[in-house]
């Protein structure tokens, strides 16, 4: 039937596509590594070291994903197919919905696994620790950060990856001057990269009595979560810490004591926090990761070999430092500085629909272009 006819020719056109796929996500190599880890979880001494029993699960759990991800995906193709032959036996015209819906699951599934094949970096399977700073625009500017907040939480929501709350500083007036999310999952820091940079926002201020429209930036940083790196060294004299009171949301344990840590790197300056953990050393711990992440990037981005001369790139978070604009006066447009690409449904990215930028950035990354 001719209605069936495009999507058929375009599920079996996948068949060498999806070869391709299987050879780029080393699935054959995959299966063998997830064989020897599961043999280790049966040695009597493996959980002896929690620490390496983790590591362990959490790689098992990122290779079973990427297996089943992708027989998720031949299966359903295998379905369109099956569907469509069902469908012309019976002269059924009915069915052309539910294929073409089945279909477009199938491409979007296609594309995003193919995309994964990009993130070949050392740190890009990792969970992603993300910051956010209000720059110029004052309230405004923190009530932009608490809807960057917002649309980070509701992209990992959408992909099954698990958002948790590690520092926050509340606005005077309204909105979030600084805050600090740990997003787990597999590969989260490797899409998540795109997003580190200046982003910009305008609209008619809600704060502004005369409605005037108005222009607001806020930064946002993308960290790896280490462990463990040998590549860099942090003394202990390098680092003070201060303990503080938590604020924010958390329930009545994060407010009564003064578990919240903050630690600052003498050598750089570098500032990390954290409020939310259970105790003291907790937050300490995490706080430490954080650092430790901070160091590690900003020595690969400046290909230095020692930590004292960190100095990491500091854009003003301003005018003509943005890497995305988002407009939602006198027209609704979200537009990419760096690849150009853009969304005029405004609403459906602060609900997290981002994947078109995250997509068009390591599309032009793999290509040399940025």
């Amino acid at each position: 039937m001719i209605q069936y006819d495009e999507t058929r020719l375009a599920m079996e056109a996948l068949e060498p596509q999806l070869e391709e796929l299987r050879g780029a996500l080393n699935l054959d190599g995959i299966k063998i590594k997830l064989d020897e880890l599961e043999m280790k979880t049966a040695e009597p001494n493996f959980w002896d070291d929690p620490e390496k029993s983790q590591a362990v699960m959490q790689q098992i759990g990122q290779y079973k994903q990427t297996i089943g991800g992708f027989e998720k995906l031949c299966s359903n193709r295998d379905d369109v197919l099956t569907m469509i032959e069902l469908a012309e036996e019976e002269n059924d015209e009915t069915m052309a919905d539910e294929v073409n819906a089945l279909a477009d699951t199938v491409r979007k599934e296609f594309e995003e696994q193919k995309l994964a094949t990009l993130l070949t970096g050392e740190y890009d399977s990792s969970n992603a620790i993300v910051s956010f700073h209000a720059g110029a625009g004052g309230t405004e500017a923190q009530d932009w950060v608490q809807m960057l907040i917002r649309m980070y939480t509701k992209w990992a929501d959408s992909h099954g990856f698990k958002t948790e709350v590690l520092d926050i500083l509340e606005g005077d007036t309204a909105g979030i001057k600084s805050a600090s999310i740990h997003i787990e999952g597999y590969n989260a820091y490797g899409f998540l990269k795109s997003e580190h940079g200046v982003h910009r926002l305008v609209r008619i201020s809600p704060f502004d009595a005369s409605g005037r429209r108005q222009t607001s930036f806020a930064s946002v940083e993308v960290m790896p979560e280490l462990e463990k790196d040998v590549s860099v060294e942090i003394r202990p004299e390098d680092i003070e810490m201060e303990v503080y009171r938590a604020s924010g949301a958390g329930g009545q344990h994060i407010n009564k004591t003064s578990s919240a840590v903050r630690l600052i790197h003498k050598p750089t300056g570098i500032v990390t926090a954290c409020q939310t953990q259970r105790s003291q050393v907790q937050n300490k711990d995490f706080a430490m990761k954080m650092l430790m992440s901070k160091l590690v990037q900003i020595k690969e981005q400046e290909h230095l070999d020692k930590i004292s001369d960190i100095k990491g790139e500091q854009l003003k978070i301003e005018w003509g430092s943005q890497i995305r604009s988002y407009v939602f006066m006198p027209y609704t447009l979200a537009k990419d500085v760096r690849t150009k690409c853009e969304n005029a449904n405004i609403n459906a990215v602060m609900d997290g629909d981002i994947d078109c930028f995250i997509n068009a950035y390591l599309r032009a990354k793999n290509l040399g272009e940025i």
